[in-house]
């Protein structure tokens, strides 16, 4: 990751929480070799959300949101349909109690809040507002259908895509060779300041 980084002068990293270390590591190798050789590489800054920078499980809001979690109702993929969004949001844990309300005791309402607040561009403290005196049931039926409607504008473009395989195999492959050429033209500049060559 930090190779990916510094290869192509990468000015600003958004990261989660959990990922900042690999720019850091990037910050580092590039200030050494910048001091020993030379100006060569841009120093990137990690760029980390306030709000939302870490999503936890749906089934366990002590651990974070992980597509390698053991069971699938861990976490909301990019592809799920419709109804698997609904079982999911359905079956995420809640905290005890009735009130739909953020808090440090309440880690499950709070995660559940973040994501609505997120697919929605809404402040959770709206939401809570929305929610007074309301239930679960709805809350997660309205939270599952806000996430849908996120979901659904990336999922048309992704089959968009997908469907037309030609078309998709030859923009990888232009990118894979912009992306290549950059490479050369950076790895050409540390082998002069290194004084080696192939």
């Amino acid at each position: 990751m930090a190779a990916d980084i510094l290869l192509y002068d990468t000015q600003v990293v958004p990261v989660g929480e959990d990922q900042k270390q690999h720019v850091e590591l990037a910050r580092d190798l590039a200030q050494r070799f910048n001091k020993q050789f030379g100006e060569t590489f841009v120093v990137p800054t990690p760029v980390i959300r306030k709000h939302g920078a870490r999503l936890m499980g749906l089934d366990d809001p002590s651990k974070k949101m992980s597509k390698s979690a053991a069971s699938p109702k861990n976490y909301i993929s990019l592809m799920d349909d419709v109804k698997t969004v609904e079982k999911k949001i359905k079956s995420a844990v809640t905290d005890s109690g009735s009130e739909i309300k953020a808090g440090k005791d309440r880690p499950a309402l709070t995660n559940l809040l973040t994501i609505f607040s997120l697919v929605a561009n809404k402040p959770v403290a709206d939401i809570e507002q929305e929610y007074q005196g309301r239930g679960y049931a709805d809350f997660k039926n309205d939270l599952a259908n806000a996430i849908n409607q996120f979901l659904k504008p990336l999922q048309e473009q992704i089959q968009k895509n997908l469907a037309n395989e030609k078309q998709l195999i030859k923009t990888l492959e232009s990118g894979a060779k912009k992306a290549e050429l950059l490479a050369e033209q950076k790895m050409q500049v540390v082998r002069k300041k290194l004084g080696v060559s192939l």
